[in-house]
């Protein structure tokens, strides 16, 4: 079983490294593009499905409450969280439209939506990055694969270029954690100082 441990790490560390190699620039950019809606009092809607709606509320979370450094709550919201609305909606009307409808009633122009999706394919991620485009919301997502029906639909698709869903989702984690660092380090410490944020010495309850 230890082989069995190695080849994993091994494998999930390869899937990585080659994600955030080719999607280094995109990171950067998104994460500029997330900080300028938190400076224009606009907000971070983030949106998925299983582990990816996990990964969305891990996201949300760290931006909300803090991440490493010490700063403001910051306007991150997960599409995932609130039962009453995604199964009234599910109810009455159809799974695809959970996100979809949120997006409508709390969207404005000058947001950003962030998908998560180890496919690229999940229908209510599709519909919600339709009806955020016609509202002038800038759309991106983490996707797998080979990025699936998101890949062409989004204004930024970060892909991680493996079928097997753990190693996607590892990936997904990872970048989520870059993303909120590279926020963190644009609002509140460039002008400070460039150096890296410290480790968090009391988030290991988080």
């Amino acid at each position: 079983m230890k082989e069995i441990v190695e080849k994993i790490l091994l494998n999930s560390l390869e899937v990585v490294r080659q994600f955030i190699g080719k999607n280094q620039e995109k990171l950067i950019l998104l994460a500029q593009k997330v900080a300028d809606a938190f400076v224009k009092e606009r907000k971070l809607m983030i949106c998925g499905n299983g582990g990816s709606a996990a990964d969305a509320q891990h996201i949300a979370a760290e931006f909300v409450n803090r991440f490493q450094l010490e700063r403001p709550p910051l306007p991150a919201m997960a599409l995932t969280t609130d039962t009453s609305i995604i199964t009234s909606v599910a109810n009455d009307y159809e799974f695809s439209q959970v996100f979809s409808k949120q997006v409508k009633a709390l969207g404005l122009q000058g947001d950003v939506l962030l998908g998560i999706s180890t496919s690229g394919n999940s229908e209510n991620l599709v519909v919600a990055v339709r009806e955020a485009r016609k509202l002038g919301i800038y759309t991106a997502a983490f996707l797998g694969g080979g990025g699936g029906r998101l890949l062409n639909q989004v204004d930024m698709a970060l892909v991680v270029e493996s079928d097997a869903t753990p190693r996607v989702q590892e990936a997904h984690a990872l970048a989520g954690h870059i993303l909120c660092h590279l926020v963190d380090y644009i609002l509140f410490q460039r002008h400070v100082s460039p150096i890296p944020l410290e480790t968090d010495p009391q988030g290991e309850g988080r």
